[in-house]
C-alpha cells in the first residue's frame, strides 16, 4: 500500500474509476438494479439498453432535462471501453447480439459502497464463532498422530453426549433473538460474497481462454509444444488454491441431498419471527440457485477452452492448407496488434456476410442437346377407319409418388440402381410407369444412364402376364433425394 501501488491503481483499476467517475451515483445504482440485485450474469444489449432508458427518464423527471444528457446506448458502449472497464461486451456463441456483464472490479466497488448501509446493529459473535470454528477445524484436519485425534474424537462424543442427556432432562438450550439476529446477518453476507467470487472465477477462465486464442493466433512451432504449454497453463488454473476450491464447492453444490437440505434450512431460518423482524431479502431463499446459475457460467466458460483446444487439434489445414493458415495467422496478428489502439475508421469491410461457395466439382458435364430427324416423307391422309377408344384410354403417372419411392429408397443407402428400385416398389402401371422413372432420371443432375451397360427389369401386366424389358443401366443417387 505504498504510494505508487495506490497512484498506479487509482489510473488502471476500474473500481477506483468507477468511484471517482462524475456519475458514479447513477452508474451505480443502474448496475446494483440491474445486474447484483436480481442476480442477472449477462444481459442482451437491446433489453439492457431498453432497461437503462427508462431509468434516466425517470432520474430525468426528477433531476430536470439537462440531467444525463447522452442516449442509453452511448453510456453502454462508453461503460464497457477499455478506459473504463466497468462492463464487459462480448458476443455468446452462435448469436450475433452483442451482451453485457459486470467486470468483477464494478461488482466489488458496488458491494463496497452497499457496505457503507447503517446496519442495525454489528454482530461480533457469530464472526467470533466462525473463526474459532475454523481455527478448530484447521487444527483438527493438519493433526497427523492418530492418538491425539481419537482423543480429540472421544472429547466431541462426550460433550455431545452430555448435550443429549441435558436435552433429555429438559433442559432445552436455545438462542435468544439477538444471536438469531447476529448469525443470520452473517449468513446473508457470505452467501451475497459468494456470487461475487462466481464472477471473478469465471473472469479467471476467461483471461485463460483470451491467452489460449492469442498463443495459438502467433503460434509457429508444432503442435505438441504448443499443446503441452496449454494443459500446463490448465492444469496451473485447476491445480490452484481457487481453483480446487471451487471444484470443492462445486461438487457439494450439485449434490441433491445438499440441495435438499439446504433449502429446507432456509424456510425453516426465514420462518423465525427474530429472522422475518429484520426484514430480510426474500431473494435470499433461493440463493442456491443462483449459486448454480453462476457456476454454470463459469463453467461454460471452461467448456468454450476446451472447445478451443479441441478445434485446434481437428485443424487439419495446418499442414494441407499452410498458406491459408499463414494469412489467417497474419491478420489475427495484425488484430491483435491494433488492439489497444485500433483506427479511427473503417477496419475491415466485407461485401456479403458470408462467402458464397461455388465447387467447380459439382457443376454437371456438358451434355449435347438431343436433335431429334423427322422422316422427310409426306403426310398422307388415311383412308382406314379406326376405334377412338383408345383415345380415352389414357393412363397418367404420379411422377410425385415416383419420386417420394425414390426418396424412401435411398434413407438407407447412396445410390440404387432402377432394377433394385422396381424390386423394392413393384410397378402398378408397367411400361408407362417405367417410363416416367426414365424421364426423372433424365431431369435429375445426380442421376446416371450408362449406355454401355444392361439391366433387365420384369413386372406382371394387368391380365397377369410377365413382361421383361431390358434398359440402359439407370443409378438414383442420394443427391437425388
Amino acid at each position: 500500500m505504498d504510494y505508487r501501488t495506490l497512484e498506479q491503481l487509482r489510473k488502471t483499476n476500474p473500481a477506483w474509476r468507477l468511484l471517482v467517475a462524475d456519475n458514479a451515483p447513477m452508474i451505480a445504482s443502474f448496475l446494483h438494479k440491474t445486474f447484483i440485485q436480481p442476480n442477472v450474469r449477462t444481459m442482451a444489449q437491446p433489453e439492457l439498453a431498453s432497461r437503462l432508458a427508462d431509468y434516466l427518464y425517470g432520474l430525468r423527471e426528477k433531476l430536470g432535462e439537462e440531467a444525463f444528457p447522452r442516449r442509453a446506448e452511448q453510456y453502454l458502449d462508453d461503460w464497457a471501453a477499455d478506459s473504463r472497464g466497468w462492463l464487459r461486451k462480448y458476443y455468446p456463441p452462435g448469436n450475433d447480439e452483442a451482451h453485457y456483464d459486470l467486470t468483477p472490479p464494478t461488482e466489488r466497488a458496488i458491494d463496497w459502497l452497499a457496505g457503507f448501509n447503517q446496519r442495525q446493529f454489528v454482530g461480533a459473535e457469530s464472526r467470533l464463532m466462525t473463526v474459532f470454528a475454523l481455527l478448530r477445524e484447521i487444527a483438527q484436519g493438519t493433526e497427523e498422530d492418530p492418538a491425539s485425534r481419537i482423543a480429540d474424537l472421544e472429547k466431541r462424543r462426550k460433550a455431545i453426549e452430555a448435550e443429549i442427556q441435558s436435552i433429555r432432562d429438559g433442559h432445552v438450550p436455545m438462542l435468544d433473538p439477538t444471536q438469531v439476529k447476529d448469525r443470520f446477518q452473517q449468513m446473508a453476507f457470505t452467501a451475497r460474497s459468494l456470487l461475487s467470487d462466481f464472477r471473478e472465477v469465471e473472469q479467471n477462465f476467461r483471461t485463460l481462454d483470451r491467452a489460449v486464442r492469442e498463443r495459438i493466433a502467433t503460434f509457429e512451432g508444432a503442435k505438441g509444444t504448443l499443446l503441452e504449454e496449454i494443459f500446463a497453463q490448465r492444469d496451473a488454473i485447476a491445480g490452484s488454491d481457487q481453483g480446487k476450491s471451487f471444484r470443492a464447492f462445486w461438487d457439494f453444490l450439485m449434490s441433491p441431498a445438499r440441495q435438499e437440505e439446504f433449502s429446507e434450512l432456509l424456510q425453516v431460518v426465514f420462518a423465525l419471527k427474530e429472522v422475518d423482524a429484520l426484514a430480510p431479502d426474500r431473494r435470499l431463499m433461493r440463493i442456491h440457485y443462483d449459486w448454480l446459475e453462476a457456476g454454470e457460467v463459469a463453467q461454460r466458460t471452461v467448456a468454450r477452452l476446451s472447445e478451443q483446444l479441441r478445434r485446434y487439434l481437428d485443424d487439419q489445414a495446418w499442414l494441407e492448407n499452410r498458406r491459408i493458415m499463414q494469412l489467417i495467422r497474419h491478420v489475427e496478428q495484425s488484430a491483435l496488434a491494433v488492439r489497444d489502439h485500433a483506427p479511427s475508421d473503417y477496419f475491415m469491410e466485407l461485401e456479403e456476410p458470408a462467402p458464397t461457395i461455388d465447387l467447380a466439382m459439382e457443376r454437371p458435364l456438358y451434355s449435347p442437346p438431343f436433335k431429334a430427324k423427322f422422316a422427310a416423307a409426306p403426310v398422307v391422309e388415311g383412308d382406314q377407319g379406326l376405334a377412338a377408344d383408345a383415345l380415352f384410354d389414357q393412363i397418367y403417372v404420379d411422377k410425385t409418388r415416383l419420386m417420394a419411392q425414390i426418396r424412401r429408397a435411398l434413407q438407407t443407402r447412396h445410390q440404387i440402381s432402377l432394377a433394385d428400385l422396381v424390386k423394392s416398389f413393384p410397378l402398378e402401371q408397367g411400361l408407362a410407369e417405367l417410363v416416367a422413372y426414365l424421364s426423372l432420371a433424365t431431369e435429375d443432375d445426380a442421376a446416371v444412364i450408362d449406355d454401355r451397360q444392361k439391366q433387365e427389369l420384369s413386372w406382371v401386366d394387368s391380365q397377369g402376364a410377365r413382361r421383361v424389358a431390358t434398359l440402359p443401366l439407370v443409378i438414383f443417387s442420394g443427391h437425388a433425394a
